[in-house]
């Protein structure tokens, strides 16, 4: 496997364990992980493979620190660049806006030509709309820390095992 870039923002510790959990299973000589509050651009180009991670804040708005990284990532060329997206959210209280923050970041890398990879099925969430929603599916995988926490261990196990192939 080609080493992964995992950048992340986090502000109540909840994205950042899962991208530490995403590491431990992809194995950590294979990723390095890097808080996207103290990352350059030059540091993101420089993977060929990438996985985003983001959680939701209130009514479909981006974590802080990827609200600040934003612009600068609409200014990159990802051509040739593999990438992965997780984002956590709560399907309940903002069910309208599940994973927006995902699917935001999701369609930058894509305009900036990104190949995106790892979508997730929306079985076993309950919401009424989300930005991340591709072909009836997530663009990535889907974690709700505060209401299906006892979920994400497992989730988190089977995506990595189904994104492994993609970063050959």
């Amino acid at each position: 496997m080609k080493h992964v870039g995992l950048f992340y923002g986090s502000s109540t510790g909840n994205t950042e364990a899962a991208a530490s959990r995403i590491a431990s299973v992809l194995g950590d000589g294979n990723v390095t992980l890097h808080n996207i509050a103290d990352t350059s651009a030059d540091t993101l180009l420089s993977y060929e493979n990438i996985i985003l991670g983001a959680s939701t804040w209130g009514f479909g708005e981006l974590q802080e620190d990827w609200e600040n990284f934003l612009p600068e990532l609409q200014q990159l060329d990802l051509s040739g660049k593999t990438v992965a997206l997780f984002g956590l959210g709560d399907q309940y209280s903002y069910s309208e806006v599940f994973l927006d923050a995902m699917g935001i970041i999701c369609e930058s890398v894509q305009q900036q030509g990104a190949n995106v990879v790892g979508s997730w099925p929306t079985d076993g969430y309950e919401f009424e709309g989300s930005r991340a929603l591709a072909n009836g599916n997530f663009v990535g995988l889907a974690l709700d820390a505060d209401n299906q926490n006892d979920l994400t261990p497992q989730r988190i196990d089977r995506w990595v095992s189904e994104l492994s192939s993609f970063f050959q």
